[in-house]
């Protein structure tokens, strides 16, 4: 048998631990039929999730070579395609929702995340293997130094566990860093009391300066905070808060 030769460019890092690797497998729920896979490589959950009779599994794969590798070695698994996730148009293969699960490259983790919540309301399961440092700050609380721009868009709509820790040295070639899995779960937001892109606009310049009280971090989006929110420090609040916060902004701009 073959295998394939990690890639530095593409961020392949293969897991050879086949405990952790049942483990992300069985941490996934059965929310729905149709799962994806993202970045197989050489198949290491895929084989697992193979054994899994109420999933129909489909797998996204950048990189010719592991394609090639996973047609020849798992010709079980019927859906493979050679495409770039964060170009690939859901619509074309799923009728309905589906669930996410990977070991996802590193250098394109919180992309991963940005193209779920664009397509938030078919994907009520995501698990993914992460750098443990983006895993702490997805699934991070206010009032930690880890709560950033991710863990607020993401936690709108997602509740999200910090599953388990992974080594480094479970992977061929191993990171320099550690890995985390989490599990997001949609949750039952279906829209926000105020304008989306606004409320992202407001997210992201309030963290943008995460130092400043919001007074001065929010000043171009808005001259005069209302009070309780302008001695705050972005970290301070919580989803909820920040939803109030931009309903108040959007409610100040009208008068």
């Amino acid at each position: 048998m073959s295998f394939v030769k990690a890639k530095k460019n593409l961020g392949q890092h293969f897991l050879i631990d086949q405990n952790i690797a049942l483990k992300i497998v069985d941490s996934l729920g059965s929310d729905t039929r149709d799962v994806l896979e993202v970045g197989p490589g050489m198949g290491v959950l895929t084989q697992y999730l193979l054994k899994r009779p109420e999933i129909n599994l489909h797998a996204i794969e950048i990189d010719r070579e592991s394609v090639r590798f996973l047609r020849e070695n798992l010709q079980e698994l019927e859906h493979i395609w050679l495409e770039d996730f964060l170009k690939y148009d859901f619509a074309e293969k799923f009728q309905g929702d589906f669930s996410i699960i990977g070991n996802f490259p590193y250098n394109i983790s919180s992309q991963i995340f940005f193209k779920v919540l664009e397509n938030r309301n078919r994907i009520p399961e995501v698990v993914g293997m992460i750098q443990k440092e983006v895993a702490e700050r997805i699934a991070g609380g206010h009032g930690k130094k880890t709560y950033g721009i991710l863990s607020v868009l993401l936690q709108t709509y997602y509740s999200i566990e910090y599953l388990f820790t992974v080594s480094e040295h479970v992977f061929d070639p191993p990171p320099k860093v550690k890995s985390a899995v989490i599990r997001l779960k949609r949750n039952s937001r279906t829209e926000l009391p105020c304008n989306e892109v606004f409320f992202v606009k407001v997210v992201k310049a309030a963290f943008n300066q995460r130092r400043k009280m919001l007074r001065n971090s929010l000043k171009a989006i808005c001259e005069n905070l209302p009070e309780n929110y302008a001695t705050k420090r972005p970290e301070q609040l919580s989803v909820q808060d920040f939803i109030d916060l931009t309903v108040a902004i959007e409610n100040l701009e009208k008068l």
